[in-house]
């Protein structure tokens, strides 16, 4: 014997598809209109020519809107959406005294890809052992490494010495 099993389709019920025997009904403006059998709801909903939601199922008794539908799940959509937008995300640029001009320039190409995308990028100089006595050197390397960035930017941070060497923030200018 084969059973089967109802589909319960995502999102909001409404209309029919509300189960609850009363629910209380707020209209098309937001006025609470008061606690209502649902048949007697559909039916206020539909002489205005407008779709009763559930907007709150586990609320006692369930709480549910006079309003369009297709509408509503247009609207949350377009919210999903904004909060799946892509956010801005560091990217880091590592580099060490010792790198050469052609790493120097497949680098600066990455931080350029990287500023197009409108990301904000934090370049930083690594120094090991006795590199970290030449500080002078390493913000001339610094500032060799900048003239191959093509795009245009500004720095958000000033180059700022830390325990490993040098560290500075940019953006799209």
């Amino acid at each position: 014997m084969r059973t089967f099993v109802k589909k319960v389709l995502p999102g909001p019920r409404f209309n029919y598809g509300i189960t609850h025997p009363e629910v209380r009904v707020i209209d098309e403006q937001g006025n609470n209109l008061g606690v209502f059998p649902a048949s007697a709801a559909i039916k206020m909903a539909q002489e205005r020519g407008l779709d009763l939601v559930e907007m709150s199922a586990k609320a006692h008794p369930p709480v549910a809107r006079i309003m369009e539908v297709g509408k509503y799940l247009y609207q949350k959509s377009k919210e999903d959406k904004k909060h799946k937008q892509k956010k801005q995300e560091l990217k880091q640029v590592r580099i060490g005294l010792k790198t050469g001009k052609n790493d120097l320039t497949i680098k600066a190409g990455k931080v350029d890809e990287f500023l197009a995308e409108g990301n904000p990028v934090e370049i930083q100089l690594f120094l090991k052992g006795r590199e970290r006595q030449n500080k002078d050197f390493a913000r001339k390397k610094l500032n060799e490494f900048f003239t191959f960035i093509n795009t245009p930017y500004k720095k958000t941070m000033e180059t700022k010495a830390s325990p490993r060497g040098f560290v500075v923030q940019i953006t799209k200018a």
